[in-house]
């Protein structure tokens, strides 16, 4: 198959992605929500703060009262139940302690001074000084968070502001991950002649629950057509995804594309793109099916080009469509041919912009190359890039 004959990103992302709905929802307790997608759109159920509070320490009184000694009449904690402020008078505040009804400012402990009939504070005091109102932040009845919204630390602080004790969220994607090849021998075994350590597995092991998935079956297959096919077989009745690695090229000991065609269909074959130009499309029955290539760098660009828009998409995560976008300066030249290029690079912020420094080596055997990158640089099909000029870049954000 010639170059011109390959598809392009956008075309295997279509057909990746034709189809996908989200998955099923399900209710879990916030401390086991974080990395899900919301399933439900959350509305404030309170305002927040839920009343007016002070921003630090010091001491409430009316603005209006400033300039003048004026006596402590109470002391207001943290959690404390605030009586209404006494007249011409001032109340010894902490921070977060609600506002003493009568009082409409706060000024910090260390601007007044301390006499021995009260405390002195300095005028002019403008009211609602150091002072958090009520609903500051969000009023009940406002949204809170978005449907589709994957749950960072913040977010989940937020929610628990609210007193939300659980969530809806979409089930997670099931993945089986098959590594093919008779040369693989995992970490700590001993290498034959001719044989290497499948670096896949453990990188994709990792990459695969960033992007939310579940892997819940995880296996090497022999190089033999009807191992390859019972392997797929198996995991596609017990997953929503199989992903493999290897054996989507042309060699004798290929069998991939062979058995998904067997068992299911093949939605498209072979990418006009650097690396990653192997690359099978399909599915069995309900379950996706993605085959990367067997070159680890291949592999990572795969796992972050197809699978992250796939896995966001069967969670309903409309944010993880796409890698983030950014424009940087090319600190390389490079060339390219018939194919798109996407370079691995690390970015610095140098002089109010993004610079993009690429590995010496992008072949896609070197997964030393992937190591630091913060990016990938897309590099247009036949194009030429010199030292300074602004590449398109695709953050690797999980």
């Amino acid at each position: 198959m010639a170059d011109s004959d390959m598809h392009t990103l956008e075309q295997a992302l279509a057909a990746l992605l034709a189809d996908v709905a989200p998955l099923s929802t399900e209710r879990v307790s916030l401390a086991m929500a974080a990395g899900r997608v919301l399933a439900e759109t959350l509305t404030a159920q309170l305002d927040t703060p839920p009343f007016d509070n002070s921003a630090m320490d010091g001491y409430a009184l009316r603005a209006a009262d400033a300039g003048r000694v004026l006596p402590v009449s109470q002391r207001i904690m943290a959690g404390d139940a605030a009586a209404p402020l006494a007249a011409n008078s001032c109340a010894r505040i902490f921070t977060g302690a609600p506002l003493p009804a009568g009082a409409d400012s706060v000024v910090m402990q260390e601007q007044v001074e301390s006499r021995d009939d009260g405390v002195y504070i300095p005028a002019p005091l403008a009211q609602g000084n150091s002072v958090r109102t009520r609903g500051r932040e969000i009023t009940c009845g406002e949204t809170l968070i978005e449907a589709g919204t994957r749950l960072n630390s913040a977010a989940l602080g937020f929610i628990a502001g609210q007193g939300i004790a659980e969530v809806a969220v979409t089930r997670r994607p099931r993945i089986a991950l098959l590594s093919t090849g008779d040369e693989l021998k995992m970490p700590g075994e001993t290498l034959a002649p001719g044989q290497i350590y499948n670096s896949n597995r453990f990188m994709l092991s990792d990459l695969l629950p960033r992007f939310g998935a579940e892997l819940t079956r995880v296996e090497h297959v022999a190089d033999t057509s009807q191992a390859t096919r019972e392997a797929l077989a198996r995991a596609a009745a017990e997953t929503d995804v199989v992903v493999t690695t290897g054996g989507v090229s042309v060699g004798e000991a290929d069998h991939v594309r062979d058995a998904l065609e067997q068992l299911g269909q093949l939605d498209l074959w072979r990418l006009s793109i650097r690396p990653g130009k192997p690359l099978a499309l399909g599915r069995i029955g309900d379950t996706r099916f993605v085959g990367l290539a067997g070159n680890p760098v291949s592999a990572f660009v795969g796992a972050w080009l197809f699978l992250r828009p796939l896995l966001g998409a069967l969670q309903g995560a409309a944010a993880m469509s796409e890698l983030p976008r950014i424009s940087a300066r090319a600190a390389f030249d490079t060339t390219t041919a018939a194919r798109s290029h996407y370079m691995r690079v690390a970015l610095t912020f140098e002089g109010g912009e993004y610079h993009a420094h690429a590995f010496a080596d992008q072949d896609s055997s070197i997964l030393r190359s992937c190591v630091q990158a913060d990016a990938l640089a897309v590099i247009p099909a036949n194009s030429s890039v010199s030292v300074g000029d602004i590449v398109s870049c695709l953050r690797l954000e999980a």
